[in-house]
């Protein structure tokens, strides 16, 4: 306990932290831009700096090098795709309906600075030990939308697809999207997700019209 009319110039530990966390996370996402825009390699520490006001060697009490940025940038865009998958999944819902949530919640994370670094960028110029790690991470997301899938099939509010080349599929269009989105863009992350998600489950052929011509 402080002295009475004596206050401490030094912040609770739990302030601190709180602070380091907030400043690591403006590194983590000013560099993960910058990674966006100009590519890893072509991006340095000393612009990162530059761009939040601070000396290099500051940011060295945040990280440790570009790599580790660039692990935890992809590591955060992945997790943030099985958060959203695993609250789809606790919805209750049919299979259907939770494969829309997975799509619209992956879909959300690769208009994100760390989603869109998960596609830009990705683990490759990592070391290999890192690749790893986030692989397995991706391996884990590709499985639970090959479940959904089975389970639509199973159901029967899909067609009898194979699940493994139908993931594939709306995981890759998905993903590029990550690649062509802009924020000033005439569309906003919403329309995107409403007009994908159709396209990708309904295709874009006019059903109706074609029911039309056969019947003639």
């Amino acid at each position: 306990m402080a002295e009475a009319g004596v206050e401490s110039p030094w912040k609770r530990t739990e302030v601190r932290r709180a602070e380091r966390e907030l400043k690591r996370e403006a590194v983590l996402r000013m560099a993960v831009r910058l990674f966006n825009q100009k590519g890893f390699h072509a991006t340095s520490l000393d612009e990162v700096a530059e761009r939040l006001h601070v000396t290099k060697p500051t940011l060295y009490y945040y990280v440790k090098n570009k790599d580790e940025i660039l692990f935890e940038s992809v590591r955060i865009g992945l997790e943030a795709v099985r958060a959203g998958i695993a609250q789809a999944t606790a919805s209750g819902g049919s299979a259907l309906e939770r494969l829309r949530m997975c799509m619209n919640a992956y879909l959300r994370v690769v208009t994100d600075d760390f989603g869109r670094c998960v596609i830009r960028v990705g683990e490759d110029p990592l070391p290999p030990a890192s690749r790893r790690k986030l692989r397995k991470l991706k391996a884990e997301i590709d499985h639970e939308f090959r479940q959904l899938i089975e389970e639509g099939v199973a159901e029967g509010s899909l067609a009898r697809v194979d699940p493994k080349l139908a993931a594939f599929m709306i995981a890759g269009a998905i993903s590029w999207i990550g690649r062509w989105y802009r924020e000033d863009g005439e569309l906003t992350p919403e329309q995107i997700a409403d007009q994908s998600i159709g396209l990708l489950l309904n295709g874009v052929l006019n059903r109706p019209a074609a029911t039309k011509r056969s019947a003639r």
